[in-house]
């Protein structure tokens, strides 16, 4: 077999047992097969499994115990900051809602001074019919945008309404914590007050520094994680296993 036969091969491997495990048909905590029986599956030899299996690992999508095999550690939908959160899970097999709770005039005191005025947008989104995410989008009270309470979004999209007015994000900065629910937020989300949920602000601007949204999202710490690649450089870029990127 050729090196490059046996890097597709791989890539095979690893993009179908991937898929698997990120939809769910292979689900957190369940153990995968051995590597005699997924080298037959496959038709390839152990060394391409062992290969295939480190890359999983690698990626978070599953941990290996020597003795005793490989098991799923994912347990819930990988993020694409593009594709945005909602559809990524909806795409893993979840039923995924949204509510708009409101479109207002204003925004955050603190933010307001610093960008100037803003539009708030504020929505929930359910998973199978549970609260998963309550976002609060600030965007820029531009004189496209001004309108938004009584017009509305564009299809129902931040990131439509966006493209409408000509505001495109070229740069960013995000922030993650875990912090516990208020009373207000706990029942809009339908949990108990203190619960600990991800606290998400991201900070996204245009290619010449203005704003172009700023979103506080409170996020499942069951639904969603976190994942941080550095570049060749050192520098940090985002990719997420959540980023309140409620689309």
């Amino acid at each position: 077999m050729s090196e490059q036969g046996g890097r597709s091969k791989r890539a095979r491997l690893v993009a179908d047992l991937a898929g698997r495990i990120r939809s769910g048909r292979l689900g957190h905590g369940e153990r995968l097969p051995g590597e005699n029986q997924l080298a037959q599956t496959y038709a390839v030899s152990r060394g391409t499994v062992r290969s295939a299996l480190a890359e999983l690992q690698r990626r978070d999508l599953i941990a290996t115990e020597t003795g005793v095999g490989s098991f799923v550690t994912f347990d819930g939908a990988r993020l694409d900051q593009q594709l945005g959160w909602a559809r990524a899970l909806a795409e893993s097999g979840a039923e995924v809602g949204t509510e708009l709770l409101g479109i207002a005039a204003g925004g955050d005191p603190a933010v307001e001074e610093r960008e100037g005025p803003l539009v708030t947008v504020r929505r929930l989104r359910r998973a199978d019919g549970r609260p998963v995410s309550l976002e609060t989008a600030s965007l820029p009270a531009t004189a496209e945008l001004a309108g938004l309470p009584e017009r509305g979004l564009v299809d129902g999209s931040i990131t439509a309404t966006l493209a409408a007015a000509g505001l495109h994000g070229a740069t960013g900065e995000q922030w993650i914590s875990a912090e516990p629910l208020d009373a207000a937020e706990a029942a809009r989300l339908e949990r108990d007050p203190g619960d600990l949920f991800l606290r998400a602000t991201r900070i996204t601007r245009t290619p010449g520094g203005g704003l172009a949204e700023h979103v506080v999202s409170l996020l499942d710490p069951q639904r969603f994680r976190f994942h941080l690649a550095f570049g060749s450089a050192g520098e940090a870029t985002g990719a997420s296993g959540p980023a309140g990127d409620a689309r």
